[in-house]
């Protein structure tokens, strides 16, 4: 790579990184097609997977005083043997049509968030283990679903920092499974671990600034940004494919 593409990268993972730590997620879809265009998909995703590491890390430790570690523990018992099986599929998996219906369901969720009758239910903890095995096989096939998790970690009651740090916790044991799978699927290189560690210090940098705005911001503005990045989302898979 030259100059001015590793000049793209790092100002795409800052960004991404900075709207994660405000929103939760959104990061891999500033992040991924960056990846792609200058590595291939089958080497972005676990590039993308060893910087998600290292940025969802950081986010842990901004925010560890406010974490539900009962979420994380329902979280991981579903999300660890079901990101096993997705690392292992990603090498062979036809992913387009997964990537529509899945930018359909964001679109329908932020909808039915405003057409719903009476407050949103609050959904029990161990749901959250339905959610881990289901965003963490998406996760290992599409590089993030963080937009997929976010309407359930916000129907149990979290928010602002509580919700980005717990999350970020869920993700972190999320993806230390990719990397697991993808290692013995021979799709972790050590040009892609080498990458991803590269990104890691834009991706804390990331995470500082967006904890900064984070604290800023009224608990209602904090929602209004999360369903409108649900929107572009979905949109972009539904149309990207």
């Amino acid at each position: 790579m030259n100059a001015p593409e590793l000049l793209v990268v790092a100002a795409a993972a800052l960004v991404a990184s900075t709207l994660a730590a405000v929103s939760g997620f959104g990061g891999a879809a500033v992040l991924l097609p960056v990846l792609v265009a200058a590595f291939g998909v089958r080497d972005a995703i676990p590039i993308l997977t060893v910087a998600q590491l290292i940025g969802n890390g950081s986010r842990v430790w901004f925010n560890r005083t406010e974490l539900d570690l009962g979420v994380v523990r329902w979280f991981a018992l579903g999300g660890v043997p079901a990101a096993l099986v997705g690392g292992l599929l990603f090498a062979t998996a036809p992913l387009s049509a997964l990537t529509r219906i899945l930018g359909a369901f964001l679109l329908f969720v932020v909808v039915w968030r405003h057409l719903r009758p009476g407050p949103p239910p609050h959904i029990p903890q161990r749901s959250f283990a339905i959610l881990g095995a289901a965003s963490s096989f998406l996760s290992a096939l599409l590089g993030s679903v963080g937009p997929l998790m976010a309407p359930f970690f916000l129907a149990y009651g979290l928010v602002k920092g509580a919700y980005i740090g717990t999350e970020a916790l869920s993700t972190v044991v999320m993806h230390v499974t990719k990397l697991v799978a993808y290692g013995q699927a021979s799709l972790l290189t050590g040009g892609s671990v080498a990458i991803g560690l590269a990104l890691g210090p834009i991706m804390i940098a990331g995470s500082f600034t967006g904890k900064r705005i984070l604290d800023r911001l009224p608990e209602r503005a904090f929602v209004v940004i999360i369903e409108a990045v649900l929107v572009v989302a979905g949109l972009a898979f539904l149309i990207g494919g």
